[in-house]
């Protein structure tokens, strides 16, 4: 799912209760200077201010609503949640906290009761942008285009110079089959917002989905005339392009997509009927005896953490490692994992000889073309007997091609490919088998699910 606007609640006046001359004024002051801190994402320094608030004056409403937002900004979505109802019933009348209720709704994946936040919102301030853009983005997700578009429009009527509701109608136009708007509309997003890297290749990334290579291919060439260095541009244009294909993903491509994706990681694979992370956790618990906390395990390229909860019981040790702080970030929020390191898989494997019993790998090696490098790594990092679980996606064509740089920029691999390299490495095939991975425009996502014992 596209990302929500931002929070509102930096947005506009600070509501104040009827309070008489100084405790007026220093109930303000103290709010305002909770945003400024908010804003500046000081969230430790925040929170004292928002806690002496409501210690003088219990359920201050916008005290409420400001601390339901740094709890949502640390990843405690149900806290966020309580917190900001509680505000709601305090701020009859006001539309900024529905809003953010609904932007922490989606996080938590609860759509139907986001899209109903954002209408209640509206229904109260009918020219709120950030509600609009949010609606708009949430119906085109259900294939509501007629509406979404129109939301659009209403939010550019409001604010002509509204990046995010120019990059969100032109997705709206794409996915209607309406090439040449969708394009213009995004045209005018550029202008207004060129470096926003999650909205800015969600439109090419889309003609790629309707199978328009070339203008896809296009965009990316424009864009990475302003923007020579990008490692983001270069390796998308690579995949659309059918262009000079890299052996693996850059380090650099990871960590950019990876940041930029990280608020909306989750929710956006939730929509996509996401099954990566399960199925490797299942296949796991086949292979290892009961649970007793007996085992190290280590999860590569772990992201926000889906794989954590579902091997815990497993693990003596738990740890992580991934090229994107801000998934590291997420992850940490889980409370799950022992330890998280921001590091690449390869390097961190061969500097860890023999300290894992498992390691797990949920749609990361989808980044690799060339498997072998990280296969060798992996014997290097197992102990005897040790097992390795992981994903890749299946190239099926008959061309001969050990592995494919697709289109949307994942690699995917022929099965006699990933047997003969897990071989070359000292592995043991346990399992390779097809399984659906996810859905993507529509249409399932089949790869390979693969175990392997070290000799």
């Amino acid at each position: 799912m596209q990302a929500t606007s931002p929070m509102a609640s930096t947005r506009g006046q600070v509501a104040t209760r009827p309070l008489s001359g100084a405790a007026r004024l220093a109930q303000q002051q103290m709010l305002q200077r909770a945003v400024l801190l908010l804003r500046d994402k000081k969230l430790d320094d925040a929170e004292p201010v928002l806690l002496s608030v409501l210690q003088r004056w219990p359920g201050q409403p916008d005290a409420l609503h400001f601390l339901g937002v740094l709890e949502h900004t640390r990843g405690h979505s149900e806290a966020a949640l309580s917190l900001i109802r509680q505000a709601i019933l305090g701020l009859p009348g006001q539309a900024g906290p529905l809003n953010n209720l609904g932007n922490v709704l989606v996080e938590t994946q609860r759509f139907d009761e986001a899209v109903a936040a954002y209408r209640d919102c509206l229904a109260l301030k009918p020219d709120n942008i950030d509600a609009l853009n949010n609606l708009a983005t949430m119906l085109r997700k259900r294939g509501e285009h007629a509406e979404s578009e129109a939301l659009c429009r209403k939010a550019l009527e409001v604010n002509a110079e509204f990046a995010q509701a120019w990059y969100n109608l032109s997705l709206t136009l794409l996915e209607q089959g309406r090439v040449d708007e969708g394009l213009t509309a995004h045209s005018r997003a550029i202008v207004l917002w060129p470096r926003h890297l999650q909205a800015r290749n969600a439109v090419p990334k889309a003609l790629v989905h309707l199978g328009r290579l070339e203008e896809a291919a296009r965009l990316y060439r424009e864009w990475l005339a302003t923007d020579p260095d990008n490692p983001v541009i270069k390796h998308h244009l690579a995949a659309c392009s059918g262009g000079a294909v890299p052996e693996r993903a850059s380090d650099a491509y990871v960590e950019r997509t990876f940041d930029a994706f990280a608020a909306t990681f989750d929710a956006n694979l939730s929509a996509l009927g996401y099954r990566a992370p399960q199925l490797v956790a299942e296949l796991l618990r086949e292979l290892l005896p009961p649970p007793a906390r007996q085992f190290d395990i280590h999860d590569l390229g772990c992201g926000t953490g889906l794989c954590g909860p579902m091997v815990r019981d497993w693990a003596r040790d738990l740890s992580g490692c991934d090229l994107s702080q801000g998934m590291l970030d997420k992850a940490e929020r889980r409370h799950v994992y022992d330890d998280l390191h921001h590091a690449e898989l390869v390097a961190h494997m061969r500097a860890h000889p023999a300290r894992w019993d498992a390691l797990i790998c949920a749609d990361t090696l989808c980044y690799f073309g060339e498997l072998g490098e990280a296969l060798q790594a992996a014997a290097l990092a197992m102990r005897p007997g040790g097992h390795l679980v992981f994903t890749v996606e299946a190239w099926m064509a008959g061309d001969g091609q050990p592995y494919h740089l697709q289109p949307h920029g994942r690699y995917a691999h022929q099965r006699d490919y990933v047997s003969a390299a897990l071989a070359a490495a000292g592995l043991q095939e346990l399992v390779l088998r097809q399984e659906q991975l996810r859905s993507e425009a529509g249409k399932p996502v089949i790869g390979w699910l693969v175990a392997a014992r070290l000799r």
